[in-house]
């Protein structure tokens, strides 16, 4: 068994992804130096599965947040009970039933976060079991922020794996036209997962966007453009099932006549942010449980045009003043790069309240 220094994040990846495609069936006629080096401990020597790797493996999913993630990981790699001998192409299409998304969509948009978990897993078991520090990983998704005395968590990943978080902001433009679901934008991916879908994966229910013309033929805003900083609530649809409870729709973002672009405005971010915690507390009580927790993304940072730093300021002007105000609020915050995670985390560990 090779041994050495423990592998980087982007090798271990790689070969994640390799045993992905060739299943388990096929592990020992893999090229593997980098899975075989970080299953080199004594302890991986014995348990569950046929080769150190496979234990390997099977350790780092089992680590993995239980429900989507952890399924999805286990179908991908077929580790999941009777699964071991499906194809590459069963495995994928059932490890997108576990997201109820199109295979396409999960290939494109939830595999890689999915492995690249797997990966970040590898690297700790190997190094806990090796006795050694665990390389550092390319990517965290979950980040715990201190802002004085208040906690907030920061996740690194696409806002529909969330869970458990009882109302989610996605931004709008001012029509509170959503994108369509198969767009790579925080909006898109809510449409998309709170959309109910039957076994084959066929549209039963547009739920988040049909809700959204309803608020706003209610509000008498149909066919109109609402003022920016306006926030439209809706139900969270499929995402009921994990755990979201409610979407807040801000509208930041003012389409540029003639063309495909917006223009958003840092002090609209800050007021619909601002708006948002009012209606949190409004809605908070009728509810049971009460709504305590939120997260927010940049708003008007994709193609609303803001740069991150700019995006991040703004919001977290409104998350600054509400905390001041003793709020006591389970907030969380995501974004799906890991430069933007470190502006924010820059901006919230060195001012916050």
């Amino acid at each position: 068994m090779p041994t050495g220094p423990m592998p980087d994040h982007a090798s271990i990846l790689g070969e994640v992804k390799a045993v992905r495609r060739a299943g388990l069936v096929r592990l020992r006629e893999l090229d593997l130096p980098s899975l075989s080096r970080a299953a080199s401990s004594p302890a991986l020597a014995h348990g569950p599965g046929a080769t150190p790797v496979e234990r390997l493996l099977r350790a780092a999913v089992a680590r993995l947040d239980a429900g989507t993630l952890r399924d999805a990981a286990a179908y991908g790699l077929g580790l999941a009970q009777g699964t071991r001998d499906w194809p590459a192409a069963d495995r994928r299409r059932r490890a997108a039933e576990v997201y109820g998304v199109s295979v396409e969509r999960f290939r494109k948009h939830h595999e890689p976060l999915v492995l690249g978990q797997v990966a970040e897993q590898v690297a700790a078991v190997a190094a806990e079991r090796a006795g050694a520090p665990a390389a550092a990983p390319a990517r965290t998704t979950h980040r715990e922020l201190r802002a004085g005395r208040h906690r907030l968590t920061l996740h690194v990943h696409s806002v529909d794996l969330l869970r458990d978080v009882d109302v989610v902001v996605s931004p709008a433009n001012v029509w509170f036209a959503l994108p369509a679901p198969y767009k790579s934008s925080v909006p898109a991916s809510l449409r998309q997962a709170g959309a109910v879908r039957g076994p084959t994966g066929e549209l039963v229910e547009d739920r988040v966007h049909d809700e959204l013309r309803a608020w706003a033929a209610r509000h008498g805003a149909a066919g109109r453009a609402v003022r920016p900083a306006t926030v439209a609530v809706t139900g969270a649809g499929a995402l009921a099932a994990q755990g979201v409870r409610r979407l807040y729709h801000a509208a930041v973002a003012v389409p540029r006549a003639g063309t495909n672009d917006y223009d958003v405005l840092p002090a609209d971010v800050t007021r619909a942010v601002t708006r948002v915690f009012a209606l949190l507390g409004e809605e908070s009580a009728r509810f049971d449980p009460p709504l305590r927790s939120l997260c927010l993304p940049l708003l008007g940072a994709g193609r609303g045009g803001l740069p991150a730093e700019v995006s991040a300021a703004a919001v977290w002007a409104a998350v600054e003043a509400e905390l001041a105000r003793g709020a006591a609020w389970d907030l969380h915050l995501v974004v799906l790069d890991a430069a933007d995670a470190d502006v924010l985390a820059r901006l919230v560990e060195g001012g916050g309240a």
